[in-house]
């Protein structure tokens, strides 16, 4: 019986199913489902499965996220949860899986209270400010962290 194949979960939080025509100056004119067709292409080509999800829901966030518990790699855009749910932060901290939050614009550059995550520090990295790249990038830095834990 071949392995299974890694899997890696993105969620994503609120207002993200506006991509393209929310505040395009500020998070691009692509659609969630392009990043989301990105996203497979790339993990198609390392060989890894694809759970790709968005809400707008906090409880439901908070769901994927104890859904993703037996993954390799949880990417999370938390958008506007990152700087109000310890709900989220104490789910996130509780899943093993190789963690990354992902924001598309610089929040550190935006106004002051983007700046607080209480994602940050339950995480293993932060992608923010390159806009939809960052899923990709996101995902690149994942398979790398989750390889060197499997071979260690």
């Amino acid at each position: 019986m071949p392995a299974a194949k890694p899997v890696c979960h993105i969620l994503n939080g609120p207002n993200l199913n506006l991509l393209g025509e929310r505040e395009p100056d500020i998070y691009g004119r692509e659609t969630l489902a392009d990043i989301e067709a990105a996203c497979r292409a790339r993990t198609d080509a390392f060989g890894w499965d694809l759970q790709f999800r968005q809400t707008n829901g906090e409880g439901e966030l908070v769901g994927f996220v104890q859904d993703a518990r037996a993954a390799a790699a949880l990417i999370i855009n938390p958008a506007a949860y990152t700087h109000t749910s310890i709900a989220l932060r104490d789910a996130l901290a509780a899943v093993a899986a190789v963690k990354i939050e992902l924001h598309l614009s610089n929040v550190h550059a935006r106004e002051p209270f983007r700046r607080n995550s209480y994602v940050s520090p339950v995480v293993h990295g932060v992608i923010c400010g390159f806009g939809s790249k960052g899923y990709v990038l996101a995902l690149d830095a994942a398979r790398a962290l989750a390889e060197a834990r499997a071979s260690r």
